[in-house]
């Protein structure tokens, strides 16, 4: 009796068909998500167009405040670069920061350079750890947000006390300044403050939110009080748009990480979704226990188990598997009829000298036949079959 050796392949391998036909669910909720996310972002950008911005009518715009303000005698000037700006400051000019976070660190310096000497108020509109350190030394904004929109004003600032209730929740801030007005406390932490100059006769006054000067918002609570006392203080009002376009941003070559692009929300979200994906983990590998076994409730024939055990085989492509299932079965039956315990059925030291006492075949042909390595198509795993069946027979009429 002679057989071949097969080549080793490795059958286990999912095709890519199987791998589309797996992957396909996550990539349609991938594209979905996707959708979604651009759909949301098309939909806010065309919300937020004009934001903060005096000429804009849209809701969140500031239109009405500056209409308002030039009732009373206020004139409202827009700029969006830093050479402008810093050419404003004065003791008869407002500076308001619309954005101060767009700012690199240089240009908040040179800002904060030009402003804290000029006896004028400068607005910090939302402004947050990374700006807000420079352009008002002395305060520190809380990582947590205000958990309330309306608040009281609870301090002895004239503005505050005569707008009441107003809409200044969004970033709290701390501060060492022992002369400052807080106001507007959330949880003990103010959402506005007014920090006085050193000299000079200005000051500076950080918001927490820009709510009270959008358009939508300005007739809510005391919204529009508050904001015409703080930016009426003077008869000049320069409304500074911060412009990634701005040549003194380009020249410094100073770049943001990329963290402090992200909003604080995003990373709290972040942390919320490891943590989400963790207890998820521990929840799929959790364990109750040993597996109990369990009595069928009605007998399967072996040949039926053998049928469905090869089709399993034959989807995954296991030609490796059904061929050492075959080759063991093999042994087993092999190891008594030449005189080998079963126990010792699987060492081919042990059962490969006792199947040549009974063949006169050759040794190296029944180790390829019995221990040799997996075959590497159907056709083959078929021949392997009958070469297997043909020994067990050879082996019994011997």
């Amino acid at each position: 009796m002679t057989t071949e050796a097969t080549p080793t392949t490795t059958s286990l391998a999912p095709t890519g068909r199987q791998v589309w036909t797996r992957a396909r669910g996550i990539a349609l909720a991938v594209v979905l998500l996707l959708a979604a996310a651009v759909a949301m972002a098309a939909v806010r950008s065309t919300a937020r167009h004009g934001e903060l911005d005096p000429r804009s009518a849209d809701p969140y715009g500031s239109r009405a405040v500056a209409h308002l303000l030039a009732e009373r005698g206020v004139s409202t000037r827009v700029v969006t670069t830093l050479g402008a700006a810093r050419a404003a400051a004065g003791p008869d000019t407002t500076l308001l920061v619309a954005v101060p976070d767009l700012l690199t660190r240089r240009q908040q310096t040179e800002l904060h350079a030009a402003t804290a000497p000029s006896g004028g108020r400068t607005v910090l509109v939302a402004a947050g750890s990374w700006s807000v350190e420079r352009l008002a030394p002395g305060v520190t904004a809380d990582p947590a947000t205000s958990s309330a929109d309306a608040l009281a004003p609870q301090c002895a600032l004239p503005e505050a006390r005569r707008a009441g209730t107003a809409d200044t929740g969004g970033i709290r801030y701390t501060t060492t300044h022992l002369d400052a007005d807080s106001c507007y406390p959330s949880e003990r932490l103010a959402t506005l403050l007014r920090i006085p100059a050193a000299s000079g006769g200005g000051d500076t006054v950080v918001l927490g939110a820009p709510d009270i000067l959008y358009n939508d918002r300005l007739d809510e609570q005391g919204n529009a009080s508050l904001a015409l006392q703080l930016l009426g203080s003077r008869p000049h009002l320069v409304w500074y748009l911060p412009s990634l376009s701005d040549t003194a941003a380009t020249e410094t070559g100073e770049r943001k990480d990329f963290l402090d692009l992200l909003p604080p929300g995003w990373l709290w979200a972040t942390l919320q979704l490891f943590i989400a994906a963790a207890l998820a983990a521990f929840w799929r590998a959790r364990r109750f226990g040993p597996l109990v076994p369990e009595r069928l409730p009605v007998a399967i024939r072996a040949s039926e188990t053998a049928e469905g055990r090869a089709r399993l085989y034959r989807k995954a492509d296991a030609r490796d598997r059904a061929a050492a299932a075959l080759r063991a079965a093999t042994r087993a039956r092999l190891a008594p009829l030449v005189g080998v315990p079963v126990s010792q059925a699987h060492s081919p030291e042990a059962l490969l000298p006792a199947l040549s006492a009974h063949l006169a075949g050759d040794g190296q042909t029944l180790h390829s036949l019995l221990f040799g390595p997996p075959p590497g198509d159907d056709a083959a795993l078929i021949a392997l079959t009958d070469q297997l069946d043909a020994l067990e027979r050879e082996v019994r009429r011997s």
